[in-house]
């Protein structure tokens, strides 16, 4: 399993491979799906499964802030490699890429770099500068190049389509059941704990901080959650978001654990989302964010009772 970070870093033993090309933001169900295919075609050409993923997507770069993202990209690697890819190219979506024409990136990335003999995309796909090339293209290229190219299917549930936008549009909207089917696995946010302002210490609420990564997420606010720590899963209350009444900089996950005490700085954590409570919103003094905050962890708590 190997993480390339850039079209520069392609070695000659990167070679011969079948390859899929995508966003692949959250690895969900359609994902998974197409990565079947993909080892599939892997198998029969005795060559390893690859995926070309970017980072930034490429509708961030000409639109930043415009997509709430489900995972970065070291969570996509680490979903991929689980179903079985070998390698992951994450290429850097900068000025030079996007004006890549489509026969540069089929020449440079695919042939030159990859030495791909199969790409599987959906018929869809479009790729190169002002997204000229598509499907058809890829098929004629392919022809004179040797290498084959089959168009993967839409993979639906219950009649609709499964899809990143789709599962955005859940997460924001609080709809966690909606968007555990679709991405075929709970919606989670991984991170080590770091050593916060001790705040909530002072509001008899000590938290496990997560500073998140600097892109829009598809969730905001406070909400009842259950973390994976120490090899238990624990019930408490989580606030996303930059702490406007404490005039927060950083956008942080503080997960507040229900009659937890363990010194975990420094430990990774998993924190599953159950439901939201509401919107982050500033208060006009400690006092009242203490309070809210009680009130909070009681409907968290409830939430967590009318569940077993």
């Amino acid at each position: 399993m190997e993480l390339i970070t850039g079209i520069d870093k392609i070695e000659d033993r990167h070679a011969p491979s079948v390859v899929s090309i995508g966003n692949y933001d959250g690895v969900h169900r359609g994902h998974q799906f197409v990565i079947k295919t993909l080892i599939a075609h892997s198998q029969r050409l005795q060559a390893p499964a690859t995926v070309i993923t970017f980072e930034p997507l490429a509708k961030e770069f000409f639109a930043p802030g415009s997509v709430e993202r489900i995972t970065t990209i070291e969570e996509r690697a680490q979903r991929l490699f689980e179903l079985g890819v070998e390698r992951v190219l994450c290429i850097p979506f900068d000025t030079d890429f996007a004006a890549y024409s489509p026969e540069g990136f089929v020449n440079d990335v695919l042939l030159d770099g990859l030495g791909v003999r199969h790409v599987c995309v959906g018929d869809d796909f479009r790729f190169g500068k002002a997204r000229a090339g598509d499907f058809d293209l890829l098929q004629r290229i392919g022809r004179d190049a040797g290498f084959e190219v089959s168009a993967h299917e839409t993979f639906e549930l219950a009649g609709c389509r499964v899809s990143s936008g789709r599962i955005r549009t859940a997460l924001i909207a609080g709809d966690f059941e909606l968007a555990e089917r679709l991405l075929g696995r709970p919606y989670t946010i991984q991170g080590k704990v770091q050593v916060g302002q001790q705040l909530g210490r002072t509001l008899a609420f000590p938290t496990a901080n997560i500073v998140l990564p600097e892109m829009v997420l598809p969730v905001d606010g406070v909400y009842a959650v259950s973390t994976r720590v120490q090899g238990a899963e624990v019930a408490g209350v989580a606030n996303v978001g930059r702490r406007p009444t404490v005039d927060g900089k950083e956008n942080r996950l503080e997960v507040h654990l229900f009659d937890f005490d363990a010194d975990i700085y420094g430990q990774n954590i998993e924190v599953r989302f159950v439901a939201k409570l509401r919107e982050e919103v500033r208060f006009d003094s400690v006092d009242q964010l203490k309070a809210q905050i009680q009130r909070d962890a009681r409907a968290a708590r409830k939430i967590f009772a009318e569940m077993r």
